[in-house]
């Protein structure tokens, strides 16, 4: 080969160099020739994180990949800043779909992406069944059966999976008609207390469930103290209460010289311990304008982690630090619950759902502390709501039990999980039972089995494990 021959491949090769490393510089930088809008643009990606695992990812109608056997996720790179529709699917699942939007140099997320089983089995528990309450623990239900006219109570241990007897009604009285008119466990879900009609008469009970067979002695019930309108003891024991004069008031469940305070659960008031009386243990007073009472009128407190609200009928009232006092927060709320992640909390009204956030979410989509997510509106009332995880919701509305996403980019995502009968009896007592009879069965979502239970033509149903 001559001189000038390798000068001229040389030259060449130095042309075509100085021609393409540019553009194989720009495309290792992840820039792109977007062809819609002629001109050079950097791309962006998608990270996706899936239950269960090793689903379907489909981008704009065409299978881009699936997801890794061993923590369900997917990184699709190199896609041009637009819109896609998103899609994931797995054979015998509902799909997920969403439309998100890329951006520039930014990896946008969606991974809390959980896929349903498109039928989900349920299995009868328990038949007969009037009512049922869940232990604050959710390992336990006590169910009320009638057997020969009589009603009975049962104990079903989820953890076994076995039903024993409690007591029935000549347990209580062998020779007078009893009514069983409340039920509660404790919060240790050690006991239950009961609330029985004798005729004219009212007693109480309590019922231990630690031992074997159960013993069932009369409690003693301090008579409701005038001054107290509402009150709650949360997690650690601390007691608040509103009082007549509408001020709230905290007490620690510790006494000055250290000692630990029992309270019961209503009224706020203290037991001492040596001369066996009740006494308002007034505590902090944490407001300064008092809240206006109402005669003859409902009122619940709502203690959260931070945050405090006042119910009066369905009208909730949010406390202020900076004002000391309550202020209007939100108009016919009918069931408040706090996410499992405590940064979050459902709001129902009526036919609404709406999502409040306590503390910001940096993660996407991000949220800032106090912003109010109003999710979806239905044409059936609805009933009850339970956090399925901190990114789902499970409720009930008319006959009709459903799932939803809280992630509200684009459109929300919900999956008709059954349709029951309504329920069949009717109950007065606290959140935690089923019974309530009208529009919808009822339902209860156990975060212990991960498995939904419904009472529903005075049969208890469970369904199969919703979530691993």
């Amino acid at each position: 080969m001559t001189k000038k021959t390798r000068t001229i491949l040389f030259l060449i090769c130095f042309a075509l160099f100085v021609l393409t490393a540019p553009t194989i510089i720009l495309y290792s930088q992840g820039y792109r020739v977007d062809i819609d809008s002629k001109k050079i643009t950097q791309t962006g990606g998608l990270f996706l994180k899936v239950i269960p695992k090793q689903v379907e990812v489909f981008i704009d109608g065409k299978l881009k990949k699936k997801t890794d056997f061993f923590f369900g996720s997917a990184l699709i790179e190199n896609l041009l800043p637009k819109k896609y529709k998103i899609e994931i699917k797995k054979e015998g699942y509902e799909p997920w779909e969403k439309n998100l939007e890329v951006k520039e140099k930014e990896v946008i997320e969606a991974k809390n992406i959980v896929l349903f089983p498109e039928n989900i089995n349920f299995e009868i528990l328990s038949k007969n069944v009037e009512n049922a309450w869940f232990s604050p623990d959710e390992k336990k239900i006590v169910l009320k059966e009638t057997e020969n006219g009589n009603w009975v109570l049962k104990l079903y241990d989820l953890e076994r999976n076995v039903k024993s007897h409690l007591i029935d009604n000549k347990n209580v009285n062998s020779k007078k008609e009893t009514e069983l008119l409340n039920l509660e466990f404790s919060k240790d879900s050690k006991e239950i207390y009961l609330n029985i009609g004798m005729k004219e008469q009212e007693k109480n009970f309590v019922l231990g469930l630690d031992k074997v067979p159960p013993v069932l002695t009369e409690r003693k019930i301090t008579p409701k103290t005038e001054n107290i309108v509402t009150s709650q003891v949360v997690f650690n024991g601390d007691n608040y209460y509103l009082d007549t004069s509408g001020h709230l008031f905290k007490s620690s469940s510790k006494a000055k010289n250290g000692d630990e305070r029992k309270f019961i659960d209503y009224p706020s008031v203290a037991k001492g311990e040596d001369e066996g009386e009740a006494f308002i243990d007034y505590g902090e007073k944490l407001t300064e304008k008092p809240f206006p009472i109402k005669a003859e009128t409902e009122y619940k407190l709502n203690i959260f982690p931070e945050n405090i609200f006042l119910q009066e009928n369905k009208t909730l009232y949010l406390f202020s630090s900076d004002s000391k006092s309550f202020e209007k927060f939100f108009e016919n709320a009918s069931v408040l619950k706090i996410s499992p992640d405590n940064k979050k909390l459902v709001l129902i009204s009526n036919y609404e759902i709406w999502i409040l956030f306590f503390k910001e979410i940096t993660s996407q989509p991000q949220r800032k502390s106090g912003e109010q997510l109003f999710l979806v509106r239905l044409s059936e009332k609805i009933g009850d709501c339970f956090w399925l995880n901190s990114d789902y919701l499970i409720f009930n509305a008319a006959n009709k039990i459903k799932i939803a996403e809280i992630d509200d980019r684009d459109k929300i995502n919900i999956v008709d999980v059954a349709e029951f009968s309504s329920a069949a009896k009717s109950y007065g007592g606290p959140a935690e039972a089923f019974g309530e009879g009208g529009e919808s069965p009822e339902i209860f979502w156990n975060q212990f089995d991960k498995k939904l239970y419904i009472l529903s033509g005075e049969n208890l149903s469970q369904s199969e494990k919703l979530l691993p």
